[in-house]
């Protein structure tokens, strides 16, 4: 079991920067795949970003490349996505993600991929 608490959310105008991050407790020992997620109203949940605890290679979404970083700090069991030159179509509700199967899959970007979800965290970006 792994509990995910997101928290950082909030308001910017494009351009912008916002940091999330996801605090983790549980069975975080094992290697596990930890990710951010993000839901428009009316769209599909797409995956943002992923990063194993193992090797710490992260994996990103073409649409946020260059703008968005994903880092682990396994000593605190947090997730944090640092997001830069923001649009107003990165805004979302923004989840944090975790699974516990070990590495991260090739199709990371599925939800249907991650056992546990935190409870989100709104993103708005205004023109």
């Amino acid at each position: 079991q792994v509990q995910l608490v997101e928290s950082g959310g909030g308001s910017v105008q494009a351009g912008g920067s916002l940091r999330l991050s996801c605090a983790a407790s549980g069975n975080t020992r094992s290697r596990i795949c930890m990710a951010w997620f993000r839901q428009a109203p009316g769209k599909e949940r797409e995956g943002v970003t992923a990063i194993n605890t193992g090797v710490g290679i992260p994996l990103y979404a073409d649409s946020v490349k260059g703008r968005f970083t994903v880092s682990l700090d396994n000593a605190k069991n947090t997730l944090t996505l640092q997001m830069n030159s923001l649009k107003p179509e990165d805004t979302a509700m923004y989840y944090c993600a975790a699974d516990l199967s070990g590495y991260c899959p090739l199709s990371w970007q599925m939800p249907t991929k991650f056992n546990y979800w935190g409870q989100g965290t709104q993103v708005t970006v205004s023109s």
